[in-house]
């Protein structure tokens, strides 16, 4: 009995031992480390007061707290931020969809802003501005060393004034300036049309509006052709959408979607993770779809594209997309201001990360660049298109007057798809895609 006291008696003084050794250097570490923080801390101040007052011109203290604030964030990723009171509400009025500028979404790169997109029908779109374009100036002033928050702040003005942006383009030997009148930017999530018996959805950004724009538009669309039935597949255009609210894409790829996971989030803990799955419901009734997308779409662009993707619902057709994989969270501050700061990676539902890699498309189409106008050959000799041009050719016999109308209908409508690539030449591929499915189809 005294062994097994002596025994238990040395266990207990080991394990003091041992507990000693390894839990006192690890407080030890963990106090010095709070005793640096406040030694930071006590420098800031020390630098805030000397700035307050020693500077060669007096400085608004609000102003030196803001800015100091700003730099923490800005220093994490190109995606976290402070927002002010009216940067706050900029963003809320933004995800209402309605709102002042120039109509471009942007990034920062390389002290650079980069254009992630133009959206459609705005003034940046009308100028000519595209995806991947760097803006080095704003009326002569250079961007270099601005925080992003700085950089459109200079690019901000009243509705109907004049700005010049300095842009730096690949493929172009020297930068140019583009002028642009500001206006009032009025998004229109959703615009939908048919061409030739597919239904094209225009998803330009991802608000609260997108959704609704989506359901009502594609419904529009089908009541036209005069039902399902003559819809031979939809293509669903992402291309130079900047993303938005991740809710709407999550409910847009839901619409297309049966079952199964749409996207995972993983944050700094597991247990911040969240999965979110699709409901039974497909609004396309399994038609096949094409989805567009390019260099521009990002963010939540790249959540419906990989959703479609990886369950085999859609062909992803274009160039590689921008590769933002990651979530920013919005948190309110005191004095109605907000920080904008990224909390989590996203994942598409075969657990690959999108982030700096972007979505892959099954067929990878470029979009060539148009000519300018005088560059077009022009074409005055005159054709022979084919046994039926020729002097003195037999007519043909098999056919009744209704069946030669059908055959010419259907030429006609060729002929107008093919116009289509001269415009667009991505379209045009998504919709040839679409209409050589259906000619695989079983016939009634």
């Amino acid at each position: 009995m005294k062994k097994f006291v002596a025994a238990a008696a040395t266990g207990i003084l080991v394990g003091t031992l041992v507990t000693t050794q390894v839990a006192g250097p690890l407080l030890a570490q963990e106090n010095e480390s709070k005793a640096n923080v406040y030694q930071q801390l006590d420098l800031f101040g020390d630098i805030f007061e000397r700035i307050r007052v020693q500077y060669v011109e007096e400085v608004d203290e609000a102003d030196l707290i803001e800015a100091a604030i700003n730099g923490m964030l800005t220093s994490l990723d190109p995606h976290s931020s402070y927002l002010s009171p009216d940067d706050a509400e900029d963003m809320r009025v933004q995800t209402r969809g309605e709102f002042g500028g120039l109509g471009i979404e942007v990034t920062q790169e390389e002290g650079f802003v980069k254009v992630v997109s133009p959206i459609d029908d705005t003034p940046a779109d009308a100028a000519g501005i595209e995806a991947g374009d760097f803006i080095t100036h704003v009326d002569n002033e250079s961007v270099l060393g601005l925080t992003l928050d700085q950089a459109v702040e200079m690019m901000r003005g009243p509705v109907g004034s004049e700005i010049v942006i300095t842009v730096v383009r690949e493929g172009e030997p020297e930068p140019f300036d583009v002028t642009i009148i500001r206006d009032t930017i009025k998004l229109t999530a959703v615009r939908s049309r048919t061409v030739g018996d597919s239904v094209v959805l225009r998803v330009t950004t991802f608000n609260d509006q997108t959704t609704p724009n989506l359901e009502a538009g594609f419904a529009k669309q089908v009541e036209e052709l005069g039902g399902m039935e003559n819809v031979n597949g939809i293509v669903l255009d992402l291309r130079n959408n900047p993303g938005g609210l991740l809710t709407q894409a999550i409910r847009v790829s839901d619409s297309f979607l049966e079952k199964g996971e749409i996207v995972s989030t993983r944050g700094r803990n597991p247990q911040d993770g969240e999965r979110y799955n699709a409901e039974p419901g497909d609004l396309a009734e399994g038609k096949p779809i094409v989805v567009l997308i390019n260099g521009g779409s990002a963010s939540a662009s790249e959540i419906v594209a990989g959703a479609l993707q990886d369950h085999r619902r859609a062909i992803v057709v274009g160039t590689k997309s921008f590769g933002k994989g990651s979530v920013q969270t919005v948190m309110p501050l005191r004095g109605d201001g907000a920080m904008r700061l990224t909390t989590a990676r996203y994942y598409t539902p075969s657990g690959r990360s999108i982030q700096a890699l972007g979505v892959s498309p099954d067929i990878v189409v470029e979009q060539p660049r148009r000519k300018p106008a005088e560059e077009e050959e022009e074409d005055t000799g005159r054709r022979f298109n084919g046994e039926a041009d020729l002097r003195g050719s037999l007519n043909n016999d098999s056919l009744t007057d209704d069946e030669r109308r059908q055959i010419e209908e259907d030429r006609a409508k060729a002929e107008e798809a093919a116009k289509l690539r001269e415009e667009d030449y991505q379209l045009a591929y998504a919709l040839d895609i679409l209409k050589g499915l259906s000619a695989l189809g079983p016939k009634e």
